[in-house]
């Protein structure tokens, strides 16, 4: 993983909100300490800085002097101000930088030996503390943590001697820390299942976005292509035979109010195909353009679970036959696991590279068959699925 994109992955995410952004580009050093999730990280480390009480008590005592007190009462706020910046910077720096703010500040508390001496040990919690926040892998986690308590234990041992009490400090800088870096690997579990599910609804809105178009694109290529049609006819026959005219434009009103209906029930997500239904809106289509139909008169052939999908067969194939193929027969095929629309004309579509097509291609394999173009036995364009 590049480091562009581990910062991207990792950033302050996991202490956002539900629905909270970094800002576009992300954080820089400067922003990232004045952000949002670091003055919450503040107000929670900032508590346990209390801890930190008894070590300034001691620094006071130990002083020799005012100065000296007040020397050391001023390293000791450093330390606290640096443990609580180490974890908002590690934010920003990618997985193996993290060791620097850590390293930074267990190096910050051999200042205070002149006061606390090996006593020091004890703030140590505050390093196990940046060790977790910083969410590294996680075996480099749990042996940091051990390897700062055996030190401590070192020191204590060397400082009192053996006894009962050396334990404690080794003790709360493991098991705060450890439970740390759980209550850290939580978030961040979190935080990548929230952008896993944003992901998930982004990709899901692409998907239904792209299931509306392609709907309406069949619907809409289909029945202005018979509108087309009969409007022609219409505009030839008004002279002629007016009354076939009107019925034609008749059958154009009810054609558009149709094709109306069906978006809107697109855009609804209610709509639904049958290939009874394109089985006879294509002998209507057919017919309109002077083009005879070879057709079964049932469509019993079809099983249940696939006779949607033969629709839209039916639906993209004789659009195809009436807008492209200049064809004067159309042949379709029902058979069980088997659809085909078939034309004598000029092949135009054979390509199979139109936006219907590649629709209907996305159907057919989500519904595991098989679609195939290509030139027909009766000299034109055949496009088959296989179900």
């Amino acid at each position: 993983m590049s480091e562009g994109s581990e910062k991207q992955a990792w950033g302050p995410l996991w202490v956002m909100r539900p629905g909270g952004k970094p800002p576009a580009g992300g954080y820089s050093m400067p922003s990232v300490l004045w952000s949002s999730p670091a003055l919450r990280w503040y107000v929670g480390g900032g508590i346990s800085l209390t801890w930190m009480i008894s070590s300034g008590t001691e620094i006071v005592h130990t002083a020799g002097s005012t100065a000296s007190a007040v020397l050391g009462l001023v390293v000791l706020a450093v330390y606290a101000v640096a443990f609580l910046v180490a974890t908002p910077v590690n934010w920003i720096l990618p997985r193996r930088r993290r060791a620097i703010p850590i390293l930074a500040v267990f190096a910050l508390s051999f200042a205070l030996w002149p006061w606390l001496g090996l006593g020091l040990c004890g703030l140590w919690t505050y390093v196990g503390v940046i060790i977790a926040t910083a969410v590294l892998p996680w075996r480099v986690t749990w042996t940091s943590i051990f390897s700062l308590a055996l030190l401590a234990l070192v020191f204590d041992v060397v400082d009192s001697g053996w006894d009962a009490d050396v334990l404690w400090v080794p003790a709360i800088i493991a098991s705060i820390s450890l439970m740390m870096a759980a209550f850290m690997r939580s978030l961040d579990s979190l935080s990548r299942m929230r952008m896993a599910q944003r992901e998930v609804e982004r990709l899901a809105a692409e998907r239904e976005r792209g299931r509306v178009a392609r709907d309406i694109h069949d619907i809409l290529g289909h029945s202005l292509t018979v509108i087309t049609v009969k409007t022609e006819l219409a505009r030839r026959l008004v002279d002629a035979d007016p009354e076939r005219a009107k019925a034609e434009l008749a059958e154009v009103e009810a054609l558009s109010r149709g094709a109306l209906a069906d978006v809107r029930a697109t855009v609804a997500g209610f709509r639904g195909v049958s290939v009874s239904g394109e089985l006879a809106a294509a002998r209507i289509a057919l017919a309109a353009a002077d083009i005879s139909l070879d057709a079964p008169a049932t469509t019993d052939a079809v099983t249940p679970e696939h006779r949607e999908l033969a629709g839209w067969v039916v639906r993209e194939g004789v659009t195809n036959v009436v807008r492209h193929a200049r064809a004067t027969r159309c042949r379709i095929r029902l058979e069980p696991g088997r659809v085909a629309v078939e034309d004598d004309g000029v092949g135009a579509a054979s390509t199979g590279s139109g936006t219907g097509l590649a629709g209907l291609r996305e159907r057919v394999d989500a519904a595991g068959g098989r679609m195939s173009v290509g030139r027909s036995e009766l000299g034109g364009f055949r496009l088959e699925v296989t179900l």
